[in-house]
């Protein structure tokens, strides 16, 4: 865009200027023609970006027009189309086309992209066998490949479950929680020595694996109500496993396989996924008590009992581990104002099979934003921030790409990283849901209300959704399911996650295809264009608002029901009031910056109120930092943010405060005074984290 300098002299200097008789009013006019000559070529030459001026909230609301106007369900479902023609699982030769792929679009789009490259351990499966030994004599080879499929898929196994052989009887154990096992027990059946038998519920599938481990099982078989075999990994934590809090860069440090820091992250024992109608077989050909009431379902009749055995089970698998190449993809739009600020938006590329729902229907949405993106860079938008799309690889196996990507930049993203916006599975199937970090639901909010429904004729996507919560409800991230994880509980880096959909049939199978998404999950594309439109509204938002759309109003009101929620399961001699002090504190801070902010409305662009915006944006940038543990969860180092992560019980009733959680959960093995102590410590680092959180956003020292 062609560059303007406009002068304005004060009342003085003009009067000098202009009773100066030895300098003619012509040649001062050319010598002031020069210099804004000079000042345009260099600006235009060295910072081909606009100027501060050209750009207020009209212009930012028109670009956003522009940016929705240019959806194209089309274009998406033709993304889809070509991400899916092929598998490509992590660290295997047909990846590579895939990156080639994602590149190429974003560069076509005008984007300046590279490549990151991490070497990281993957785990793939070389041999396995699973046959079912019947009380009559009979037997039955069970098929661990998914009916009608063939051709280069991998077949259906637990990414680093161990290798081994077992002959052992079968148990069926429900969820496989610790509930389960002791209505089992209480049934006088007994899982030690036997093969766990367990359905997909709400505990991951690595936490059902440490339950049976736990209990005694040899190995567990795990199958999940649907279409096909469903596939996964069954390491605990994050990231490459040889490379724990560090990046897994070429020639860096690694640890050997049988450091105790590697062993701790992976089963001792076998696991695998079977499809629902060899569990069908194996649990109808058990012994012993009925199921109990509670476990029954579609697939459970009456005439299903728990076990042990007569059935046995001989499985056996063969574990390959490999040192394989990761690769991220990363396309860069340089911030015109505040270059060093990163608008992150991440999305992965790798998929079990074809991944059309997991994870490229979210990719091609990425895709359609670059491309819209190269629309508005070319109509004359230029972000105030810098916004980054990232393309992770290898998250199936437990976010590996992101999270080494992040261990490697750790410190410019803990000083200068503004907002993450995660999109993994875009479209599952109808109904929009999001998850966040609380001082981000308002901005949520805001968007969907400008974001047409893709379901409802004359609605918008705030209105059902209002309509099918009665309310708005923003889940939490505390979870270890996607990409966030990361930049959340490692990081600390304020967060968003969406999708739409609450789940679907072909998770993690080879039906997982374009075809089924073009035939159930979205025909037309046009949740796609919904999930694109919020993600791409929130990073323009993020990246062009003045005063950064942060409202820690909310997040004061979520501890505040974290608080009353964490009161029911406390002793009452263990004492609450820390935290509700220092969420006093935070609401106080939050009063402030909301003062501040009216104060930085104005649309006046002069250079000092700029850098107090810069100051102030600060404040709100890095006061979610301040909810970090320096030293991290006890006995869990990399996860440091102490609102929200995992527990390390599986099956704990907290989703929030992971530090609280653990001591409540370790309470079970020691004395009531330990316990109280043990809990009493972390409500404590819990407070003092909010009050760092309030420090930050007051800005001073004390």
């Amino acid at each position: 865009m062609a560059q303007t300098l406009s002068l304005t002299l004060s009342k003085p200097t003009a009067s000098i200027l202009t009773t100066r008789p030895s300098l003619p009013y012509t040649l001062l006019f050319l010598i002031l023609l020069c210099l804004a000559g000079y000042y345009t070529f260099h600006r235009h030459h060295s910072h081909p970006s606009p100027s501060p001026s050209q750009y207020n909230s009209q212009n930012a609301r028109l670009f956003q027009a522009l940016f929705l106007n240019a959806s194209s369900n089309a274009t998406i479902s033709s993304f889809l189309h070509s991400l899916t023609l092929h598998p490509h699982l992590a660290g295997t030769p047909p990846a590579l086309k895939s990156v080639q792929y994602v590149r190429g679009q974003l560069q076509a789009s005008g984007l300046k992209t590279h490549v990151t490259e991490y070497k990281a351990l993957l785990s793939y499966p070389a041999r396995a066998s699973l046959s079912a030994h019947f009380s009559n004599g009979s037997s039955a080879d069970l098929f661990l490949r998914e009916v009608g499929q063939s051709g280069p898929i991998v077949a259906p196994y637990h990414a680093y479950s161990p290798s081994g052989s077992v002959f052992a009887r079968a148990v069926f154990v429900n969820y496989g929680r610790e509930e389960d096992y002791r209505e089992l027990g209480a049934l006088g059946v007994s899982v030690s020595g036997c093969v766990a038998v367990a359905r997909r519920g709400s505990i991951s599938r690595g936490g059902v694996v440490e339950r049976a481990e736990k209990e005694g099982a040899v190995a567990l078989l795990l199958y999940a109500e649907g279409v096909g075999i469903e596939r996964g990994t069954v390491m605990r934590g994050s990231g490459d496993p040889l490379t724990p809090g560090w990046a897994a860069v070429e020639g860096g440090e690694i640890l050997g396989l049988e450091d105790v820091e590697v062993l701790k992250r992976f089963p001792k024992i076998p696991s695998m996924p079977i499809s629902t109608e060899n569990a069908r077989m194996i649990l109808g050909s058990l012994g012993g008590p009925q199921v109990p009431d509670g476990w029954r379902d579609t697939l459970l009749d009456k005439g299903i009992r728990v076990g042990e055995g007569p059935t046995f089970l001989n499985l056996t698998y063969k574990e390959e581990k490999n040192i394989a190449t990761v690769q991220n993809v990363l396309a860069v739009i340089r911030g015109w104002e505040e270059p060093d600020r990163y608008i992150l938006l991440g999305n992965h590329r790798d998929a079990w099979t074809y991944g059309a729902v997991d994870p490229n229907s979210g990719t091609a949405a990425l895709l359609d934003i670059a491309r819209r993106f190269g629309l508005l860079l070319r109509s004359g938008w230029h972000p105030r921030r810098t916004i980054v799309l990232c393309n992770w690889d290898a998250e199936e196996f437990g976010m590996i790409g992101s999270t080494e990507w992040v261990e490697q930049n750790l410190e410019n993203l803990a000083s200068k990283a503004v907002a993450y916006l995660n999109v993994d599975c875009a479209v599952q199937g109808p109904g929009f849901f999001a998850s966040a970090t609380p001082q981000l639901d308002n901005l949520l909010v805001e968007v969907t209300k400008q974001i047409k429904d893709p379901d409802s004729e004359g609605m918008t996507v705030y209105q059902t959704w209002v309509a099918a919560n009665r309310n708005i409800n923003v889940g939490r991230l505390s979870g270890m399911d996607s990409d966030f994880a990361a930049f959340v509980q490692h990081a600390g880096i304020a967060s968003v996650d969406l999708y739409y959909g609450k789940d679907f049939p072909v998770y993690h199978t080879a039906f997982d295809s374009y075809d089924w998404m073009k035939k159930n999950g979205d025909p037309l594309f046009h949740r796609h264009v919904a999930v694109a439109g919020i993600w791409g509204l929130l990073a323009l938002r993020l990246a062009d608002d003045p005063i950064l759309p942060f409202d820690y109003h909310s997040y004061a009101a979520q501890l505040q029901e974290h608080t009353k929620a964490l009161s029911v399961l406390l002793d009452s001699d263990i004492s609450l009031r820390p935290i509700k002090a220092s969420i006093q504190e935070l609401v106080a801070a939050a009063n402030g910056i909301q003062e501040l902010k009216k104060l930085g409305e104005q649309e006046s662009m002069e250079n000092p109120l700029e850098l107090w915006r810069r100051a102030l944006n600060d404040r709100l940038m890095l006061a979610e930092r301040g909810f970090l543990g320096a030293d991290g969860l006890k006995g869990r180092r990399w996860f440091k943010h102490l609102v929200y992560g995992p527990p390390n019980d599986h099956e704990s009733k907290l989703s929030f405060f992971p530090g609280i959680a653990d001591a409540i959960s370790r309470g079970a093995k020691i004395t009531k005074t330990e316990r109280q102590s043990d809990v009493q410590h972390e409500i404590w680092r819990v407070a003092r984290a909010i009050q760092r959180a309030a420090m930050v956003l007051r800005g001073e020292l004390t």
